[in-house]
Order: C-alpha cells, then sequence, then structure tokens
C-alpha cells in the first residue's frame, strides 16, 4: 500500500460505487491531482474531516508519525492500518524490536475507541490494481487482515472484497506479525518473480547499512495471483522475523 509520509489517508475506490476522501499532511490543495484522477466521487480534506467522513478509515503513514493520529476523530471507526515498521526509516523501537508487541498493537493502543484491522500492508501498491479481480474469479487474489473485533474484521472484509480481493483472517492484532516485513507473505509472494523482488531486497539491504546512496530500483512487477489457500500456508508456517534479522532494519 502507497504511504502518504506524515499524513492520513481515507479511501474508499470509487469504481467500486464508493466514495473518497484523501487527506495528508502538506493540506487538501497537494492532493488536486489525485483527486482528479480518481473522479468526481474523490475529494481531498483536511485530517480531522477525512477521519470523521470514512465508514472505513485507511491509515497508510510512517510508524514514526502514528502519535498524530486523531483519536477522537477516529474513535468508533473500522480502521485499517497500513503501517509497517522499518527501523531505519522510523527510528529503533525497543518493545517491537524484542517481539513484545507489533505495530498494529502500538497504534490501537493510541487509538483508543477506533477498530484496528491490519490490512493492506503486505502488498506492493503496483500489485493492488494489477490483482483485484471480481467475486468468483478464479484467479482471484487474497489479503491477510489481523484484528481485535470480530465485527470489524467482518467490516473490512467487506470493503476488501468490494476492491477485487478475497481476505484470510491471519488471528488477532497480536499474531498480525505474520504479515510484517520479511515474512512469508509479505510482498514477494505477489510477484510473479519473486526472486527479483528477493534480490532487489538485499540490494537495498546492503545499501541502506553502508550509508551510501541508494540506488537500488524496484523491479516492474505484473504480479501473480496469491489464492486464500496458498495465503493460509504462509501465514501458518512463517516464523516470526525480528528486527534483527530483517535485512532492512
Amino acid at each position: 500500500m502507497e504511504e502518504f509520509p506524515g499524513g492520513r489517508l481515507v479511501v474508499q475506490d470509487s469504481c467500486s460505487g464508493l466514495d473518497v476522501v484523501l487527506s495528508n499532511s502538506r493540506g487538501p490543495q497537494s492532493l488536486a491531482e489525485k483527486v482528479a484522477e480518481l473522479g468526481e466521487r474523490a475529494r481531498a480534506a483536511t485530517p480531522e474531516e477525512a477521519a470523521r467522513a470514512g465508514d472505513w478509515v485507511v491509515v497508510s503513514i510512517p510508524l514514526g508519525a502514528y502519535r498524530l493520529l486523531l483519536v477522537d476523530a477516529l474513535a468508533g471507526k473500522v480502521v485499517l492500518d497500513t503501517i509497517n515498521y522499518y527501523p531505519f526509516r522510523d527510528g529503533k523501537c525497543e518493545v517491537l524490536d524484542s517481539g513484545r508487541a507489533t505495530t498494529s498493537e502500538l497504534v490501537q493502543e493510541h487509538l483508543v475507541g477506533a477498530k484496528l484491522v491490519k490490512a493492506f500492508n503486505n502488498i506492493g501498491d503496483q500489485h493492488i490494481p494489477a490483482l483485484a479481480r471480481p467475486a468468483g474469479a478464479a484467479d482471484r487474489t487474497a489479503l491477510p487482515i489481523a484484528g481485535d473485533d470480530p465485527e470489524a474484521k467482518v467490516s473490512a472484509a467487506a470493503l476488501i472484497d468490494r476492491l477485487g480481493f478475497d481476505t484470510v483472517d491471519a488471528g488477532s492484532l497480536a499474531e498480525s506479525w505474520r504479515f510484517e516485513p520479511e515474512t512469508a507473505p509479505y510482498t514477494a509472494a505477489y510477484f510473479a518473480d519473486p526472486d527479483a523482488a528477493k534480490t532487489f531486497l538485499a540490494e537495498l539491504g546492503e545499501e541502506i547499512r553502508s550509508g551510501g546512496p541508494v540506488q537500488a530500483v524496484p523491479p516492474k512487477d505484473p504480479g501473480a495471483p496469491l489464492p486464500a489457500h496458498r495465503l493460509r500456508t504462509l501465514l501458518a508456517e512463517t516464523p516470526r522475523v525480528l528486527t534483527a534479522d530483517r535485512l532492512l532494519r
């Protein structure tokens, strides 16, 4: 899922008959091009206006900014959390490095009253439009979700279905580590050429550790469907990948 640094993103797909409200930290005017691209059912707003407008609220920001999320405006909302933790970008967080909590548990602790569902964090933005399919399609792709509120997970799954994907329930927010960065279900599983994705990740990790310029280029890839039964297997079999064991840390 694309991240808007420092901002809050509320998005529903106008192609699926849903209204879209976008927000970021740079102001509604900075989203004019994106709004025009999405069509007449899209508009830009301030973070608070967007948070209050959404039936579903998709949060896509760097982890370091999660305390800026508006607690009162998001209370009672189903919040789809796409946030991933990268220490080189977000700064170190001991509770995450040790595995004592997941990123979504931290965000839920902050968003008192919101109903958090982890979703869309394990698929690259290029593969979302490429792999979306109508309900019942033989080559439909599945995405994992995790959450502590059963009704919120049902609601999130209904939205994701309208956006073109099946869902697999990975459990509670405490279990959402199963599709955090560099686990088996994370990003490369949706590549037609997963080896190219892994090579890019290794090159990027080496550049970050060396402190030199980042020159690795993400591979262009058409995507490959990941059916629900295969995703269930990946979620069940993946070991937990702590920060110290990641290529990107």
